[in-house]
């Protein structure tokens, strides 16, 4: 055996192997079965000694960090700059009025109504009319007196004339149609039952207000007496879009039977949502008002026997309402009269066409050179046509004056035989009477 000198006494140190690389799938291993090398002092402590065995006390190192786990939506949330977690935004945070908890609704508009002291209203918005309209000057300032607005308006009943004059004076607090808050409004007219194009009036359409002036005077030609008892006048305010369909305001309606002859009566009205026109139509038919006569209109001829130049003076000055015949909605009327017996082309005359209307103007005068003793022995055909092109015309109705007439007709006739030298006019109802049975040639 060899002898070792006591100088240099035995040192015993335990070498473990290098610990294997960390990996997030290989478990940590267990510092409690195995031994590291002691971890040398920090240079900060330069005097202290070094130890001299293995089993001097050495600082544990750290364990490896373990995987966190985290859900998606924190992952997206997380904000780049170090800090808190920051919330996800909500679409509300960018659109407030959208919230996901229910809200109190705002408190309804207050819908002010018109009461008749304030306005001097009679019989559900009339007012009586007059030189002296004192309607004018009690007008309220405030706008929002209806919802949809007040219509401003005066009819008068020519009953000589056979005339309904309709002024429209102005609309207040109209309802904003457009997207800037305003609307371009204008006054569309129909007569009830039988609402048409030929009984359509309008007036011109002012721009962007909501508090319109028109003052505009319209008229409506061939009222009778009998109109003014079964008829209605209905107002429509619409506002007019040119890219689109003109929009629905509001309106009013009329009976006719509440005027007077020659009385002017202004009226001050708010505007409604009224959809019931069949109930209007129905009763109107119960009543026996000859719509199939209504449909095909009216015309105003005046006659007048001139002993001077022993002449009859026929004179064709309009027609009102008549049939449209076309695809368009009108007609291109002209009128035809013929003088029975038949006396030759002396006894034929017509009128000139008028292009596209329900309601032409002819004021034209034709003569007819015959005794007076002989014109009790004639008959007067009357007859409206509608033009068209390279076909035949369409029959639209007609009248005959004569001996053998009833009613108006007969009565026209012999007024102009009774009253020599004056002029009669009358309106008369245009019938399926003096139709031919095929269409007369170009």
């Amino acid at each position: 055996m060899h002898a070792y000198p006591q100088s240099h006494p035995a040192v015993h140190m335990s070498v473990s192997k290098p610990p294997p690389p960390h990996s997030h799938f290989a478990p940590p291993p267990d510092s409690s079965t195995s031994s590291h090398l002691s971890i040398p002092p920090s240079s900060s402590t330069p005097s202290s000694p070094a130890p001299s065995r293995a089993t001097s006390s050495a600082p544990r190192s750290l364990p490896p960090p373990s995987p966190v786990k985290i859900s998606m939506q924190e992952h997206f949330a997380i904000n780049v700059c170090p800090g808190p977690i920051m919330p996800i935004p909500q679409i509300s945070d960018f659109f407030p009025r959208f919230h996901d908890f229910p809200m109190t609704p705002p408190p309804p508009r207050e819908k002010k109504i018109l009461k008749e002291p304030d306005f001097g209203l009679n019989n559900g918005g009339e007012t009586d009319g007059g030189p002296g309209e004192r309607q004018e000057g009690a007008d309220s300032d405030d706008d929002d007196e209806t919802y949809l607005g007040t219509l401003e308006f005066t009819l008068l009943f020519d009953h000589e004339n056979n005339c309904l004059h309709c002024t429209i004076h102005k609309a207040k607090g109209l309802k904003a149609m457009d997207s800037n808050g305003l609307a371009d409004p204008y006054v569309k007219l129909h007569l009830l039952p039988g609402a048409s194009k030929a009984n359509k009036l309008r007036t011109k359409t002012l721009k962007n207000t909501l508090n319109p002036v028109w003052s505009e005077t319209l008229m409506y030609h061939g009222i009778t007496a009998i109109d003014m008892t079964t008829k209605t006048l209905r107002l429509c305010v619409c506002d007019m879009d040119r890219l689109g369909r003109n929009e629905f305001i509001g309106e009013v309606r009329v009976a006719l039977k509440k005027l007077s002859k020659g009385e002017s009566k202004r009226f001050k009205m708010g505007l409604e949502r009224i959809t019931q026109v069949c109930n209007i139509n129905k009763e109107t038919v119960e009543q026996g008002t000859p719509v199939a006569e209504e449909e095909r209109g009216r015309i105003l001829v005046s006659l007048c026997y001139s002993p001077e130049k022993s002449c009859l003076l026929v004179g064709i000055v309009r027609c009102a309402h008549l049939a449209a015949m076309d695809s368009n909605g009108y007609s291109d009327p002209f009128v035809k009269i013929v003088l029975q017996p038949d006396m030759g082309k002396k006894s034929k005359y017509k009128t000139t066409v008028k292009k596209k209307t329900l309601n032409p103007e002819f004021n034209e005068e034709f003569v007819y050179e015959v005794p007076h003793d002989q014109l009790a022995k004639k008959t007067l055909e009357i007859s409206v046509w509608d033009y068209d092109l390279g076909m035949s015309n369409d029959f639209i109705g007609g009248v005959e004056l004569g001996i053998n007439a009833k009613g108006v007709r007969l009565k026209h006739w012999f007024e102009c035989l009774k009253h020599i030298g004056k002029k009669v006019e009358y309106w008369h109802t245009l019938t399926q009477q003096g139709a031919p049975p095929e269409a007369p040639p170009q």
